[in-house]
């Protein structure tokens, strides 16, 4: 990884079909991009791992598909309305608008935690250091103020029937909003959790990190509804289900850390990271956090709905707390990306680049490939049965030499290459992608080969 540059990660990306910049045609819109054939296939395998390690393997959890646009009661409620920000300011001369607290990370190194800054602590600490903007050079900046992150809309077709609505900044709340129908449709009794894959967005300005940081976002996030006194326990639990799940995805435990929370949410009674060493230095991936009751509470207070829970034993009515595991599905797409990004000098001086990503998140899993065009009436019958069962590539175009590398390139693990011998044993040489290394199988016992290698 420490070959890695981001602009090296983006063209590959842009070459082989895995992130396009949005609206590119058109000049592009910034921090918005798009998920090609390769890319997306990648997404909804990393969607499928998390969805299988925290919903379908964990016991008594449930997974909702809650609606983005929600009651502007609900943001009233998670306080977002009220204290959703960023500080920004403007940069006088270019006209950019930056966040003055990531000005600041980028400057002090990590030696000053702006989190726990003051507006005017921020601003002192900018013009002492003569902090210059990125963009033009100049240190002329206006005073930093607070901008909401939500993006707001309307509802109606009149003006006198539209009402203020948003996008919503989080999936979270649409678990929360739903912890009772969840309880009582599926007989749940506490501990229990509540999972959701959605989008999000936040009207942020971001530092162009690729798609660490973007507008439109998707999120993978688990509530867990325990018992106030458990709650600690299932916190410290889910710190180390959430790094087993990075660890288990192939990351290296070394470009992997746990970072606490320097300020805490007046709710919260702990909360941590974890961080990941993207190219640009460490970085949050994921959150973990022990929120208390707060949130249950406060859609309690403001739907005037009961969100008690009853205990079927004892009786006994409570407000659950929560402990949230939250993580970002295109961060982590881009953690994966980089972690799995390599290059190695062959025999010869050539260089191989590869992405060596786990079988289970690969956008094809096995590829196959004829010797020659001319062998295509043996290939394609391979290739028909193989794709009933797995997502599978087809390439006749080019040296074998070059067919390997594109492969490489985008990660698929197993590539089948037919030749005349095919014709005669009904054998083909399965090659594996890291090793390079090449076995002599029949062809009929390719798929088991490939259903072997992308267990998860």
């Amino acid at each position: 990884m420490s070959k890695l540059t981001m602009d090296k990660l983006v063209a590959l990306c842009k070459g082989r079909g895995i992130i396009f910049a949005g609206s590119e045609i058109y000049g592009g819109m910034g921090n918005t991009w798009d998920y090609g054939p390769v890319g997306v296939e990648i997404k909804n395998n990393i969607k499928r791992a998390w969805w299988k390690r925290f919903v379908q393997e964990s016991e008594n959890s449930f997974g909702v598909d809650a609606a983005i646009l929600m009651n502007s009661r609900v943001w009233d409620a998670s306080g977002h309305t009220a204290s959703f920000s960023d500080p920004k300011m403007d940069c006088k001369k270019c006209k950019s608008r930056m966040r003055a607290d990531t000005l600041i990370s980028a400057h002090a190194k990590g030696k000053i935690n702006p989190d726990t800054m003051t507006n005017e602590q921020m601003q002192d600490y900018i013009s002492e250091h003569k902090l210059a903007c990125p963009k033009c050079g100049a240190c002329e900046w206006t005073p930093i103020r607070q901008f909401n992150l939500m993006f707001e809309t309307n509802r109606g077709v009149t003006d006198e029937s539209q009402n203020k609505i948003y996008l919503r900044p989080e999936t979270a709340q649409g678990e929360f909003v739903n912890f009772l129908s969840v309880q009582r449709s599926m007989r749940a009794k506490v501990p229990f959790g509540i999972a959701q894959v959605g989008k999000a967005f936040r009207n942020e300005v971001t530092p162009g990190n690729f798609i660490f940081r973007t507008i439109e976002f998707e999120q993978m996030e688990h509530q867990l509804f325990c018992k106030s006194e458990e709650s600690e326990s299932f916190y410290n639990t889910y710190k180390e289900k959430a790094m087993r799940f990075l660890l288990d995805l192939g990351f290296d435990k070394e470009h992997l850390r746990f970072k606490d929370h320097d300020k805490l949410a007046h709710y919260a009674s702990a909360a941590c990271d974890i961080q990941f060493l993207y190219p640009m230095g460490w970085e949050e991936l994921n959150g973990i956090h022990n929120r208390g009751e707060w949130d249950l509470s406060r859609h309690q207070e403001y739907s005037g709905k009961s969100m008690l829970y009853t205990d079927p034993f004892t009786g006994e009515k409570y407000l659950p707390n929560v402990v949230e595991y939250s993580i970002g599905a295109d961060r982590l797409m881009l953690a994966v990306l980089c972690e799995a990004f390599d290059e190695e000098t062959l025999e010869g001086g050539e260089t191989r680049s590869l992405l060596r990503l786990s079988p289970a998140l690969a956008a094809y899993k096995v590829a196959v490939l004829p010797l020659q065009k001319n062998l295509s009436d043996a290939a394609k019958p391979i290739y028909e049965k193989l794709k009933k069962q797995f997502m599978t590539a087809y390439d006749d175009a080019g040296s074998i030499g070059k067919r390997y590398r594109r492969q490489d390139e985008i990660g698929t693990p197993l590539c089948v290459t037919v030749d005349f011998d095919t014709l005669n044993d009904n054998t083909v040489t399965v090659r594996e992608r890291d090793s390079m290394q090449q076995k002599r199988v029949k062809a009929d016992e390719v798929a088991a080969m490939v259903a072997d290698a992308v267990k998860f």
